[in-house]
């Protein structure tokens, strides 16, 4: 068995750097660490951290795949974030105009969760703690 220590980052590609980049440190308040352009590809990297921990690399590339990102769709189900006030929460994002569905409880935690997407329709959880 690997000796895995934990989650080192999850990458993500977007269709829109400048959009997704506002997105993720804007609306939901990554901090960047570090932003490279990288020529020969034509691709940045942005390193994001979350509380200090590095979390996401962002990249760009010309004219990516599409890819199906609906929860219920092969790969990478959802992103979901602990959070203390749901509600509280909810209300930032769609005060931005950010849709959310409604909130729900899970029925084996009996935690409250919502869903939401960045800008490329990746699916995003907000999970009360």
């Amino acid at each position: 068995m690997l000796e895995l220590k934990g989650i080192h980052h999850i990458a993500i590609i977007c269709s829109n750097y400048s959009v997704s980049k506002a997105f993720y440190t804007e609306v939901l308040g990554f901090e960047i660490l570090q932003e490279v352009y990288r020529e020969e590809r034509d691709s940045y990297k942005l390193d994001l951290a979350l509380n200090g921990q590095y979390i996401i690399e962002l990249f760009s590339f010309p004219d990516p795949a599409e890819r199906p990102s609906y929860p219920e769709a092969r790969g990478l189900r959802h992103l979901a974030f602990a959070v203390e006030n749901i509600e509280k929460q909810v209300a930032l994002l769609n005060n931005m105009g950010i849709k959310t569905e409604p909130i729900r409880v899970d029925d084996t935690s009996d935690k409250k969760f919502t869903f939401f997407t960045d800008p490329d329709g990746l699916p995003l959880e907000l999970y009360e703690v």
